[in-house]
């Protein structure tokens, strides 16, 4: 008896339990749902999820700051853009992009020779084990199948015809509606951003083909692939830097042209920092992905 008289009442029991529960879950259950994050299934050695990061506009940046970008040359007619708006709109900072390929401004990146670098692809599980954080700039980025003018090829081209056609399982244009002249596909190089993500896209992961119709570049442009395909080749690139060229005309996939929205084939470009940003990272970050920047963006795209 004497110890029930000393136990507290039954409805202080319930409310202790009831306080343990709520902060247990405020403890743990809310510590992952602060992070929001991107998924992407299309490559094994790729995580499933990466915390977004945001930075803010900046108000002012320092007289002085030099920032040096490197990268894709998918970003390089962005990565200009920004720049000028950037110098702008903050007197006495320079930015200054040089474009190569995804794969050596990652590698240029490690090496500290520059602050940020743009790529075409996402990060590997390897790379974001690094300290390599990406943040996505543009989420609508075409990539177009492109012939010369005189291909006489006069379709469009199923995605099962491109991806058949780049495994080297079609070789001939008769087999998809052209002249009896073997397809010559031109590949930009293993470590193009472009390359890999045309890979994963138009290829849906498998290899691509080789043997004596398949051309390989030397080096990751776009210029070089546009000369090489003649009358009977085929390659890929950013639709911006193909929009305007006289000489080579953007083909349809699965009837739906570059210029449609759900065009088929598009990728996200984005910036990748390593370890804890810079201020001038942030600073550059934080004007890019506002309305500021993303409005440079978008004028710079709508005069392709």
């Amino acid at each position: 008896m004497s110890s029930s008289k000393n136990s507290p009442p039954p409805i202080v029991y319930i409310a202790g339990v009831l306080a343990l529960g709520a902060i247990g879950y405020s403890v743990f259950g809310n510590r992952g749902a602060k992070l929001p994050v991107s998924i992407d299934n299309n490559n094994g050695d790729r995580p499933n999820s990466q915390p977004k990061v945001a930075f803010d506009a900046p108000n002012a940046v320092p007289a002085g700051t030099i920032l040096k970008i490197g990268g894709s040359t998918s970003l390089a007619q962005v990565n200009q853009a920004l720049k000028i708006a950037f110098e702008q709109k903050f007197p006495g900072v320079r930015a200054i992009p040089q474009a190569s390929s995804s794969s050596q401004g990652l590698t240029d990146l490690a090496a500290g020779a520059i602050d940020l670098t743009g790529i075409s692809r996402t990060l590997t599980a390897a790379e974001q084990s690094q300290g390599l954080v990406s943040v996505p700039i543009v989420s609508q980025d075409k990539i177009a199948l492109v012939v010369g003018n005189n291909n006489a090829l006069r379709t469009g081209l199923t995605s099962d015809q491109i991806t058949k056609i780049f495994t080297g399982e079609v070789n001939n244009w008769s087999q998809v509606g052209g002249k009896a002249l073997p397809i010559r596909p031109i590949l930009r190089p293993v470590y193009s951003g472009t390359h890999q993500s045309f890979q994963e896209i138009g290829l849906k992961g498998k290899s691509f083909g080789s043997g004596g119709n398949f051309k390989v570049l030397a080096r990751d442009a776009t210029t070089p692939l546009l000369q090489a395909l003649g009358a009977d080749g085929i390659g890929y690139a950013t639709f911006a830097q193909v929009a305007k060229q006289s000489t080579v005309r953007a083909i349809a996939i699965d009837g739906i042209a570059p210029e449609a929205a759900n065009y088929p084939y598009q990728r996200t470009l984005s910036y990748v920092y390593k370890g804890q940003p810079s201020d001038a990272v942030k600073a550059f970050l934080g004007f890019v992905t506002s309305s500021e920047g993303q409005q440079a963006i978008d004028r710079q795209a709508q005069n392709q």
